[in-house]
């Protein structure tokens, strides 16, 4: 389609629906009898560069690379989001965040009375555990939550031990944020998900969990062992961990954490139909964060921007998917555009959900691509992000972005501040090519602004979008 015809028609779409709710075909649950188990693995404030299977140099994350190897490790997967609360809400609503007023993360009533937030995601919204159980299977979450102060069990969620909520007989919410529990954390998290997989393990039903770390989210403090196995990154001379040190060894941790729980599903028998995912939330936090000052080093590799940030740095991050026989094994997909918002399309096809189940979501349908075809994505994604980025003022961008096919475009709700990157040829957006491609700019500067006024208004801090410094 030409692309005015092809703008003219996401504008028609955008003022007839006022949302972006195109959901593609998707291609058939093909060699399988029944739909499998499903685990999502979803780490918190992990860098795309953190794991050794991404690049990352400094440490070696084998359990991680060998999930990978099983697998296949997408390198354009992007998260809804660029804080923990968005991000979430994208994956479970299968619906851009801002819809439902989620603009940020969820803090106390006065925090997001202050931005114009609700103090919970909607248990009206239909989520992805809604879907998935109406399409009979039996769900859990166990680990961080962060949606609100709505008990999961008004989101579809069966069972449920998270950082507040708890359901499980004779147990207690999990503390995943005490200084002393933050060594073992992610394996309590773990603990509480084996315990509930091998519950289920030979039940007629499939299973569906959450499994969502708060490792390597701020503040960490790593047991004196965890700091040993990378003693080679403290610092010479003095008494006291280094930064490195600090952050690399929970992400070490939490790998070892993931190998522990993939043998454990194979001695449970259940490793083989169970569709297992590893993501993380959004970009690596900033040392400038208080609660990160000793360890906010994670690593966004090649890319610009971190956690807040709308530059691939705050929204690309890891994504890797493991099913025996179904999703092919070592591969690497750099060619597909992956977004948060099609995880409920994708596992409700899967899942062999309904399709009316999914028919209001802004995400697509990639089933297809997850079970190994290679493909471009149909439809574009947009990002906003309303208030101050920390950090490097390079790291700051303006607060509206789209992307389609290779173009990535930033743009203020003014029309301000244009940026084009062309992604293939330079995913660090370090050259805006904006006055080489007009028509480019044009097209996608009118999509992104269209779709920013079928959002919900809010209050914006004063320097969101703007990179500056002061200057002396």
């Amino acid at each position: 389609m030409p692309s005015d015809l092809r703008c003219n028609a996401l504008l028609f779409a955008f003022s007839a629906m006022g949302v972006l709710a195109i959901v593609s075909g998707s291609s058939k649950l093909t060699n399988a009898s029944e739909p499998p188990n499903i685990v999502f693995i979803f780490a918190d404030d992990l860098g795309w560069g953190d794991l050794s299977c991404y690049g990352q140099r400094r440490i070696k994350t084998p359990n991680l690379d060998r999930l990978a190897r099983q697998g296949t490790l997408f390198t354009q997967f992007y998260v809804a989001g660029s804080v923990c609360s968005p991000s979430r809400t994208g994956i479970m609503t299968g619906q851009s965040p801002a819809r439902h007023r989620i603009f940020g993360h969820l803090a106390n009533r006065e925090s997001n009375q202050r931005r114009g937030m609700p103090d919970a995601l909607d248990p009206d919204v239909p989520t992805l555990t809604d879907v998935l159980k109406d399409a009979g299977y039996v769900t859990a979450h166990f680990g961080k939550w962060h949606l609100g102060n709505v008990s999961p069990d008004q989101y579809g969620v069966d069972a449920f031990r998270t950082d507040k909520f708890c359901n499980v007989a004779g147990k207690q919410a999990i503390d995943i944020w005490s200084a002393e529990a933050r060594p073992v954390c992610t394996a309590n998290i773990l603990d509480a998900t084996l315990d509930f997989i091998s519950e289920q393990s030979d039940a007629p039903e499939p299973f569906y969990v959450n499994a969502w770390f708060s490792d390597p989210h701020a503040t960490l403090n790593p047991s004196p062992d965890q700091l040993d196995r990378v003693k080679n990154l403290a610092p010479q001379g003095v008494p006291f961990p280094g930064v490195a040190q600090v952050y690399y060894a929970c992400v070490l941790e939490m790998d070892r954490q993931v190998g522990r729980f993939m043998d454990r599903l194979e001695q449970l028998g259940v490793a083989d139909r169970t569709l297992v995912l590893f993501s993380s939330d959004n970009g690596p936090e900033d040392f400038q964060i208080r609660n990160s000052a000793h360890s906010g080093v994670g690593s966004s590799g090649p890319f610009r921007g971190r956690k807040r940030s709308i530059y691939e740095g705050g929204i690309r991050t890891p994504l890797i998917v493991r099913w025996p026989g179904h999703v092919p094994a070592g591969k690497v997909n750099r060619t597909s555009v992956i977004s948060g918002l099609d995880f409920l399309p994708s596992l409700a096809a899967i899942a062999g959900a309904s399709a009316d189940a999914v028919s209001d979501g802004d995400g697509e349908a990639m089933d297809d691509v997850w079970l190994g075809a290679d493909r471009e994505r149909r439809t574009p994604c947009f990002w906003e992000w309303r208030y101050r980025v920390f950090g490097h003022p390079a790291n700051k961008p303006p607060q509206l972005a789209v992307r389609d096919g290779d173009f990535k475009l930033l743009v203020n709700p003014d029309g301000g501040r244009v940026e084009l990157y062309d992604l293939a040829s330079d995913p660090g957006e370090r050259d805006n090519v904006a006055a080489n491609h007009p028509d480019v700019v044009q097209r996608l500067t009118r999509m992104a602004l269209q779709w920013n006024k079928t959002l919900p208004d809010s209050p914006r801090d004063p320097g969101a979008g703007m990179e500056s410094w002061r200057w002396p």
